[in-house]
């Protein structure tokens, strides 16, 4: 006679899996608002605005996003073991943009090369430092952040569609400072460059992980920029 005791298995219960990034497009969308107010509203120094400004409008979100959902993609990507990789490759890679860009320069304005001692220059090395820390917000705003967790929130969108996003991002957020800047038809040449240059950081990030690359590249290109064009 069986016994009456019998377990009876009952069904499992699921709980739905909590979306960790929920609160991405709000933080995105206050911060470009801010960005936005900030740019229209207050005209600061440069070094204020790359060194300061872009801590408070890039670095913060970053880090109250880091604590809010806890997530490890973001810091894994500035990992202590990536530095010397990154710091290699990104003067590799940013050695080449900036070749390519002095020669595209060079061959749009019909004129020679001449020597010029830029590293025995001051406001060379300023200048530079300014592009680092450009290059260092940016990088962990757009890429590490953004990229990072576009990545991680919508893998079934494509590779394609994931940079596209990310580079259309970056330009959103640049557009107050190039309309401000520049006339209309040097505005929309300064739209195209960053749009193809942020998709090409972000097919960069989706290779490697390595934010270091993407900082010395970015600072590298800037420079050049900033030497051939004045613009950075």
């Amino acid at each position: 006679m069986q016994s009456d005791s019998k377990k009876i298995s009952s069904p499992q219960v699921t709980t739905p899996d909590v979306d960790v990034h929920i609160v991405f497009f709000p933080l995105l969308t206050l911060s470009l608002i801010l960005w936005f107010v900030y740019r229209s509203i207050f005209t600061f120094p440069v070094w204020f605005d790359e060194i300061l400004g872009k801590a408070l409008f890039f670095g913060i979100p970053v880090w109250l996003y880091i604590i809010v959902t806890q997530s490890k993609s973001i810091a894994d990507s500035f990992a202590p073991n990536k530095l010397y990789v990154g710091l290699l490759q990104g003067i590799a890679i940013g050695g080449i943009f900036g070749f390519a860009t002095s020669i595209i320069t060079l061959m749009m304005r019909g004129t020679g090369v001449q020597s010029a001692l830029l590293f025995q220059s001051q406001d060379f090395w300023y200048e530079f430092l300014l592009a680092f820390f450009t290059a260092f917000w940016e990088t962990l705003f757009f890429f590490s952040f953004v990229m990072s967790v576009v990545q991680e929130k919508f893998q079934k969108w494509g590779l394609t569609n994931q940079v596209v996003f990310v580079a259309s991002v970056f330009l959103l957020f640049h557009i107050p400072n190039i309309f401000l800047r520049f006339d209309l038809s040097a505005a929309i040449m300064q739209v195209g460059l960053l749009f193809l240059f942020a998709l090409g950081q972000a097919l960069l990030f989706s290779s490697k992980k390595n934010a270091y690359i993407l900082i010395i590249s970015h600072a590298i290109w800037g420079m050049v920029l900033l030497t051939h064009t004045g613009t950075i």
